[in-house]
């Protein structure tokens, strides 16, 4: 076969659907769909060791635990270990009255009636019919005419009917999906759907759910919109059916699709956890129900603990979530850049004061608490990282609460780290750079405070008596000054000639309560250059003696 010289030649443009007066555009999604998890079904079947029972069940009794009310179960009819799952879960009690479950069956008498059986007992359930309606299954796959396959759809909705009136016991609900509906005529897909209807008879009271997947997804998701809202305008009965969605990720808008199809007219959306499903997967649930959480509407599933369905989902997969996940990814909440970073840092100190609760923190699209992450992770610290990066961490991991032009002198030494070390910094890292650079808590300083008491002297001025080792000498020292750290940068010159200039001082309390601590800073000059100390101590008074003596030690330094 020879080689084409323009690939592109093979593939057409997606027709049109003819909608010009489309009404899906104008609106917004204001409440959320119903929910219907594949993972035990299509996510199953898309991954390459399928899960026994152990996992099936964890899997079921997460899906519950977050609030999901219809859950496709199986495939009953692929085999004993799908038929003994089904069977067994009815069995067990494990189905809350609340929730429905649904199994899968191909349009032929046997699997169907092998389906009704895996159900067995159960208080409810739905029966999810389905065969290929589109032109290149009929033409390629089965060779069929559209009459024969729209034959293939009645002779099946029959059985199911059929099926059910033996078992009353069971509130049977009907679903029937044209498959591949995304690429198939528009028309005879309501033609098929009309005559599975007149079979079934459903009612407004007791609906229809007819299932119309972008089996694979052929167009943008505005094509898909539109094949949704006109299927609603023209299928005869539309008030008894209920319009369900079931996306792929073939183009990577699986969520997009399901999105704007809620919009044209759809009323459920089916897709598994973090979008496992075949190919490129499904429509993610944990995406689509948090991007509506985002927009002020409660989808009615519960991540509030979104790591931990992270885990058994993975568990139970055996396969990874990405690290960038919408949502659930390890880094979605995480700044390395060093603009992104101040910008995060400064909306959540924003958030300390604004009057609501309305989030407004720039990057962030959802607060990562309310999935139960914490704020620890927020900014991460490497080469790309600015000085909101570091300010950040310390903040969070030891309460400092540095100084703008201190962060701008500390940032040269994180720069050199990070470097060094070509990897991301830690927490831990970043705590003991710091006490290098600014002889915080070490024992290998200069200076170095062992006692000290203050008085006032006649005049008014303080009196500064205290021990101060010198690499590690002990040795008295006394000075004079208008206050404590004047007292002590004059105790400082007049016994070692040590030249201290004060610009600035801040200080903070460091946690509260009797366990309080307190951070002094104390930004100088001397030499001609800038320096900064920082002194950390349960009193205030000392911590900010231990400020003038980490300076004094920088000043050496230098």
């Amino acid at each position: 076969m020879p080689m084409l010289t323009q690939p592109s030649r093979k593939y057409s443009a997606f027709p049109q659907v003819p909608l010009p007066d489309r009404q899906w555009p104008t609106r917004t999604i204001t409440a959320p769909p119903r929910w219907l998890s594949t993972d035990l079904r299509d996510g199953n079947q898309s991954i390459i060791d399928p899960m026994d029972g152990v996992k099936k069940r964890r899997f079921f009794d997460l899906l519950v635990e977050i609030g999901v009310k219809e859950i496709e179960i199986g495939f009953p009819s692929a085999g004993a270990t799908e038929f003994d799952f089904i069977s067994g879960l009815v069995t067990s009690g494990a189905i809350p009255d609340d929730v429905t479950v649904q199994v899968l069956t191909q349009s032929r008498e046997d699997l169907i009636r092998t389906s009704f059986k895996s159900l067995a007992g159960a208080r409810a359930a739905i029966v999810h019919l389905y065969n290929a309606v589109s032109p290149a299954w009929r033409d390629i796959v089965f060779r069929m005419s559209k009459d024969e396959v729209r034959e293939i759809a009645i002779a099946g909705a029959k059985v199911m009917r059929d099926e059910a009136a033996k078992r009353p016991d069971t509130e049977w609900h009907f679903q029937y999906s044209p498959e591949t509906f995304s690429t198939a005529e528009l028309d005879f897909s309501i033609e098929v759907c009309a005559a599975v209807m007149e079979v079934l008879a459903p009612t407004p009271e007791k609906p229809i759910i007819l299932n119309l997947p972008a089996t694979v997804e052929a167009a943008t998701p505005n094509i898909y919109a539109d094949q949704i809202e006109y299927f609603c305008r023209n299928l005869p009965g539309r008030e008894a059916a209920v319009i369900s969605l079931h996306t792929h990720n073939d183009r990577g808008t699986g969520v997009a699709a399901a999105e704007l199809g809620l919009m044209a007219g759809a009323d459920r959306v089916e897709g598994c956890l973090f979008g496992n499903g075949e190919r490129t997967g499904n429509c993610c649930l944990v995406t689509m129900a948090l991007n509506m959480y985002t927009q002020g509407i409660d989808p009615g599933l519960d991540f509030s603990d979104i790591d931990r369905v992270i885990e058994t989902v993975e568990y139970c997969n055996d396969l990874p979530v990405h690290q960038r996940h919408p949502y659930g990814g390890e880094l979605v909440f995480t700044a390395f850049s060093g603009s992104h970073q101040d910008a995060i840092k400064k909306g959540f100190e924003a958030r300390d004061t604004q009057n609501d609760e309305g989030w407004r923190v720039p990057y962030l699209p959802i607060d990562p608490a309310d999935l139960g992450r914490n704020y620890e992770a927020v900014i991460r610290v490497n080469s790309q990282s600015g000085k909101g990066g570091f300010a950040w961490v310390l903040e969070q991991d030891q309460g400092l609460k540095l100084p703008k032009r201190m962060q701008a002198d500390f940032s040269k030494a994180v720069q050199r780290l990070a470097d060094e070390l070509g990897r991301e910094l830690n927490a831990a890292d970043i705590w003991a750079a710091f006490q290098r650079n600014y002889h915080v808590q070490t024992p290998d300083k200069h200076f170095q405070l062992v006692d000290y008491e203050e008085s006032r002297a006649s005049d008014g001025t303080r009196v500064f008596v205290g021990k101060i080792a010198v690499d590690g000498q002990e040795q008295s020292v006394s000075g004079r000054g208008n206050g404590l750290i004047s007292s002590v940068v004059a105790t400082l010159e007049d016994t070692f000639g040590l030249d201290l200039k004060v610009l600035d001082y801040t200080e903070h309390a460091l946690g509260s309560g009797r366990d309080a601590r307190a951070a002094a800073y104390l930004e100088c000059e001397s030499g001609g250059h800038t320096i900064w100390g920082c002194g950390i101590d349960e009193d205030v008074a000392t911590a900010s003696v231990r400020a003038v003596l980490s300076a004094a030690n920088s000043a050496l330094a230098v």
